[in-house]
């Protein structure tokens, strides 16, 4: 009699959806590869552990509704929702290509997407509506955007922190990628974002700051609620898990040649292993 088979651990999942990111991006139109890596974790205990949600009923009137406003980090977002069975796997090969449901930026056709992103400093603005009509309701569901730290120097990201805030919404959690990289370089180079978690609660929100790889810590962050907004400051690593990637704003959006992806998941893997 064979031995049950053992449930994979989220962080083997993780290194899952971190290879297959890998792999779209090995593909004829590449993808932003260090902002997917970056928030690979967030996604994945997201979708795996705390987001309420039925995979085969996409459209259930009590799932938890999620907003990715980072939006050009598709290829994470996909690989998490084939990890979570919202697609087959396979889909993942048509990533950008003619036709596919798996556009480069999300599409609502696609299940487990709830809103068209792409726009960067919109997605927080779509969950503070989406908050606030599931209190109109009187429902228990949960709202969460995660956003990059690049897009906070949209000035449509702070109207939104300010009514949300005000509404004392606590049913809201935004997540900040916090890797401290946009496409042109430091986010404090461009346009200074410190003292981040301050001008958060200034504006009325609890504040939570974590390590966003470490998987237990992340859990902790997004289950906690209160009454008002929670902003969960996940402390990242651009190109997380690649080293060849990590830290450089050059992962930012990348086509990898057949040398470059075998390079890049030998390394991801060696760290894995490690």
């Amino acid at each position: 009699m064979s031995a049950p088979a053992v449930a994979p651990t989220i962080a083997e999942r993780a290194l899952r959806v971190r290879e297959e990111i890998l792999q779209m991006a090995a593909g004829e139109h590449g993808a932003h590869v260090g902002g997917g890596l970056s928030a690979t974790d967030v996604l994945c205990v997201l979708y795996l552990e705390v987001l309420r949600l039925r995979p085969d009923e996409p459209g259930w009137p009590g799932r938890d509704r999620f907003v990715l406003s980072k939006g050009h980090a598709s290829a994470a977002l996909y690989a998490v929702l084939a990890e979570a069975g919202f697609l087959e796997r396979e889909e993942l090969e048509t990533y950008c290509k003619a036709g596919s449901r798996l556009a480069g930026h999300p599409l609502r056709r696609l299940p487990g997407v709830e809103f068209p992103t792409g726009s960067l400093g919109h997605g927080l603005s779509l969950a503070t509506g989406i908050a606030l009509g599931l209190r109109r309701a009187h429902s228990e569901s949960r709202a969460f955007a995660l956003l990059g730290d690049g897009e906070l120097q949209e000035g449509s990201v702070w109207e939104a922190v300010m009514l949300a805030g005000h509404l004392r919404l606590g049913n809201l959690t935004a997540i900040v990628d916090r890797n401290r990289l946009q496409i042109t370089g430091s986010t404090e180079d461009c346009v200074a974002l410190e003292p981040l978690a301050d001008r958060w609660r200034a504006f009325g929100w609890d504040v939570v700051e974590v390590d966003g790889h470490d998987h237990a810590a992340l859990r902790t962050a997004l289950t906690t609620t209160g009454a008002r907004p929670t902003m969960v400051l996940a402390h990242t690593v651009k190109g997380a898990g690649v080293p060849m990637f990590e830290g450089d704003r050059r992962s930012h959006a990348v086509k990898l040649s057949p040398r470059n992806h075998r390079r890049a998941l030998a390394g991801l893997r060696a760290g894995a292993a490690s």
